[in-house]
């Protein structure tokens, strides 16, 4: 009944994203809680990453010897009101309350909130030394992790290297996240500036070196193809398969068979599309939704082909290029700096960096700062993906 006329996931998504940029979430018992946020937003094909502080941590950490670390006995042993617990708003400002008392606390001990309890869990007896962490910048880039005898380890990407090098030491989810952080003795980095650029890098250097650490990575982020033909009657049909090495192209790529299908569901919805066109119902006949009148007929012949088709061709376009020669203009590494991502003839053809002042020169000109890089089925995604969340800076038809 709470809950009964709240939004969908996705009618949010793009705010939870806008309200939470640059900021640190924190929750009692945050893994569970930032396990849900990051599973709804990989289903809408998002990574969603964020720094995270844990109450029952910090609590740990700063009130040893409790015989109760959730949410009520803590309340009640501290002297925070609270009228109720288990209820969603009840819950937040009660944790609210407590990360106030534990800043204090942290406060009166000369001791940093977030660094203490993340670097607290730092292996003793790990060759990395601190100073290593005070050098890194709360800046957008690429980190890398190297073991004693300098073997790469790790690659990573954030938007705060710093914030997000440091929540590695406070992983302890599962037992490689415990093994990464016990071998880490050695750490690069490198400023892009641009999310994007950051991404790309990533991306490509996994492929490239394949850390021991990145081993899901190495593959293609993007298992299931979703494709697109018209069937006997001319009607645009859709399937998802599996993509193979030496397949065919598909219209677009996702990481999922539930993250195809939720986009699916969500086209239909927006766009009055037929179920069994669509390939989100088998069989012959009427589709559901046409029984309850949200297809207009495709599937009993009472919509005409062109009709219907102009509409299922909405589906493609987020999923494809707005061009396919293509400059992405971002942030630069420093003030007065640029970055540029160059999509050629529909493929990515590398990225580079140019001083502001040169941006508004001729085109051709621009294209001699990039740095090609390889072309894949990955970075075509991860640069649609970023275009359709409006991310760019600034987008250039070449």
């Amino acid at each position: 009944e709470l809950v009964a006329s709240a939004p969908k996931f996705y009618e949010i998504a793009r705010k939870i994203v806008e309200l939470t940029e640059g900021c640190t979430l924190v929750a009692h018992n945050a893994k569970f809680d930032y396990g849900f946020i990051r599973n709804e937003f990989k289903s809408l094909g998002f990574e969603y990453k964020r720094p995270v502080l844990c109450t029952v941590e910090l609590s740990r950490n700063l009130l040893p010897g409790l015989k109760s670390y959730n949410l009520a006995q803590l309340c009640k042993a501290l002297g925070i009101e609270a009228s109720q617990f288990h209820r969603a708003l009840a819950d937040a400002k009660a944790t609210t309350e407590l990360f106030v008392y534990l800043q204090g606390l942290a406060t009166l001990r000369s001791k940093d909130l977030s660094e203490a309890a993340q670097l607290s869990r730092m292996n003793p007896d790990a060759n990395l030394k601190k100073d290593q962490i005070d050098k890194l910048p709360k800046e957008t880039g690429v980190y890398y992790f190297y073991d004693a005898s300098h073997q790469l380890i790790y690659v990573g990407k954030s938007i705060d290297i710093r914030s997000r090098v440091l929540s590695h030491f406070a992983n302890n989810t599962n037992g490689k996240a415990v093994e990464m952080k016990a071998n880490i003795s050695h750490i690069r980095y490198a400023v892009t500036g641009s999310e994007l650029v950051a991404l790309l890098k990533e991306s490509d250097e996994i492929k490239r070196f394949k850390p021991i650490f990145n081993r899901m990575q190495r593959r293609s982020r993007f298992n299931v193809g979703l494709f697109a033909s018209p069937d006997a009657s001319g009607y645009l049909q859709f399937r998802t398969e599996r993509l193979r090495k030496g397949g065919p192209e598909p219209v677009g790529a996702f990481s999922t068979m539930a993250e195809v299908r939720g986009y699916l569901e969500r086209m239909v919805d927006a766009l009055q599309l037929c179920q069994r066109h669509m390939g989100l119902q088998k069989g012959k006949g009427p589709c559901f939704y046409f029984g309850i009148h949200k297809c207009l007929g495709a599937c009993t012949g009472l919509e005409s082909v062109e009709a219907y088709n102009e509409r299922a061709q909405q589906v493609l376009a987020p999923l494809q290029y707005a061009g396919s020669n293509l400059l992405i203009v971002e942030p630069g590494r420093k003030t007065g700096e640029k970055a540029l991502v160059l999509v050629e003839n529909g493929k990515y053809a590398g990225f580079g960096f140019i001083e502001e002042e040169f941006i508004d020169n001729d085109v051709a000109v621009l294209k001699r700062c990039i740095q090609p890089y390889a072309d894949n089925k990955d970075v075509r995604q991860i640069i649609n993906l970023y275009l359709r969340q409006g991310k760019a800076e600034k987008v250039l038809e070449c």
